[in-house]
């Protein structure tokens, strides 16, 4: 019977046991997830992993330990906690230490109130799908200072884990359609591998846009115009995703490229996905981030009536760098009521995000304020932690531009830079089954263990060749990395010239 249908035949082993083919292989897995490509994770970070098992077990390297730079994780990077969440989280995790004198009183405030708004009066209890009430009146709030007063509604705030959970979740609800009709999704290039990710797990028509590496990597309306209309041809462009400040090219979205990206968004009938996780995250003078509800209610009701605009935050990056809470959250403006309905359907099924990283996004909208025990030493180490940032963004910029085949853009916020190199001719030619900046990146790591991400991860214009580095690690290891990174390019160079 299995001949005739066409599936694999059963086999007998050496011993006689009976070996059926297996349901799921290669060839008959989703072909969409084959399609998937991550970068940040992809197989240089796999051998940096295998190199430092081996120096761990006694190999003899060019180097003595290995330096990732490939992921703007800050707590692996040495940045360190905010004293006040932790304490906070301490106390909602083990509400003994509610008796322990040593705590501040506001964080114990702050832990009572959490732990009332959880069933059972414990995190480890199922919140509301859209995440714990108070919490999401916390965020609305926030939002309302941030934005000079705009009106924020706590039903409008959707928590997540991380924004990367909230991306995805707004991307399954917009993708739909075959073949001409099929929903296509405009993303930046250079982009975060996320998008990329999503959509090819979709079965969405991924959209590039090029930001202007000589203007600063910003955007460029003409070039949005062009994407759309040639994309227009093929497939059913619905959304336009911006990141701001950005990933991973560092940039910070002046005030009128924002207006004019929503004007762009209202004329084409576009949804626009703004994913503003480092929106703390500025340090370039005459800088400054501003939000894309912020700029879109003072254009008026002609724009702030109609566009339809996500945006996301997170716990994971600015000052916070909590990665490892998966905290975050989403506010929908303009969002159809049928389709709101939805979306909270949509989110029930995943029953709600981890608890302790929706207290930590409520420690961050609402922090310790003036008056309070904790406010001090809130702000002294929210500062240096924002200020040591700045100084290594600096740094890597000034670093990056002494080098002869390197160019290197102001690092004018988020966490990364992404310097063009000049690759000679000779070892493009070296390597025909790889990427040439992943054949450069792979080489700096078997020479030097520094662990980078190649620019072809991301997108880049054809032609050009780039690579990521994170500006994390301490300032001490930044500038060995660095001075590493100048020492490679140099011996590459002549190498291959």
């Amino acid at each position: 019977i299995a001949t005739r249908r066409g599936l694999p035949k059963e086999k007998m082993s050496e011993n006689g046991v009976l070996s059926r083919a297996k349901v799921l292989t290669i060839d008959t897995m989703n072909p969409t997830v084959k399609k998937v490509e991550y970068a940040v994770r992809g197989p240089i970070v796999l051998r940096a992993v295998e190199l430092e098992r081996e120096l761990s077990e006694g190999m003899k390297k060019p180097f003595s330990e290995v330096i990732k730079a490939n992921i703007g994780d800050a707590h692996a990077m040495g940045q360190q906690p905010i004293t006040f969440f932790r304490q906070v989280l301490a106390l909602c995790s083990y509400p003994e230490l509610l008796n322990d004198s040593t705590f501040p009183e506001d964080a114990k405030s702050r832990a009572r109130r959490i732990l009332q708004s959880c069933g059972g009066n414990s995190m480890g209890s199922y919140t509301a799908s859209q995440g714990i009430d108070s919490v999401r009146q916390d965020v609305a709030r926030y939002i309302e200072r941030r934005d000079g007063g705009v009106p924020c509604d706590p039903d409008d705030i959707y928590l997540t884990t991380g924004a990367s959970d909230g991306i995805v979740t707004m991307l399954k609800l917009l993708v739909c359609g075959e073949g001409a009709t099929r929903t296509g999704v405009m993303i930046s290039i250079p982009q975060y591998p996320l998008y990329s990710a999503a959509l090819a797990e979709l079965g969405a028509v991924q959209i590039n846009y090029y930001l202007n590496e000589e203007k600063c990597w910003s955007m460029d309306i003409s070039e949005l115009q062009r994407a759309l209309d040639e994309a227009r041809r093929h497939c059913n462009p619905r959304a336009l995703c911006v990141i701001n400040p950005g990933n991973p090219t560092g940039q910070v979205q002046s005030r009128q490229c924002i207006e004019d990206v929503i004007r762009f968004a209202a004329n084409e009938r576009l949804l626009l996905m703004a994913d503003e996780v480092y929106q703390d995250n500025v340090y370039a003078e005459g800088c400054q981030f501003h939000s894309f509800k912020k700029v879109l209610f003072e254009m008026g009701p002609e724009y702030s009536d109609t566009v339809e605009l996500v945006s996301f935050h997170s716990t994971s990056k600015c000052y916070m760098g909590e990665c490892g809470f998966r905290g975050g959250y989403m506010e929908i403006i303009n969002m159809d009521d049928e389709v709101k309905a939805q979306l909270t359907k949509l989110v029930s099924v995943r029953l709600c995000p981890p608890v302790p990283g929706q207290a930590l996004m409520d420690l961050v909208v609402n922090p310790p304020q003036p008056g309070e025990p904790s406010h001090d030493n809130f702000i002294k180490e929210r500062t240096a932690t924002l200020s040591a940032l700045a100084e290594k963004a600096k740094l890597t910029e000034q670093v990056l531009n002494t080098i002869q085949g390197i160019s290197c853009n102001p690092v004018q916020g988020a966490m990364y830079s992404f310097p063009r190199i000049t690759i000679p001719e000779k070892a493009i030619q070296e390597d025909k089954g790889q990427e040439p900046d992943m054949f450069y990146c792979m080489k700096m790591l078997e020479e030097t263990g520094i662990c980078l991400v190649p620019g072809s991860g991301f997108g880049q214009t054809d032609g050009t060749y780039h690579f990521r580095m994170t500006i994390l690690p301490p300032t001490d290891k930044l500038t060995i990395l660095l001075n590493k990174v100048k020492e490679f390019h140099q011996k590459f160079t002549q190498q291959y010239s």
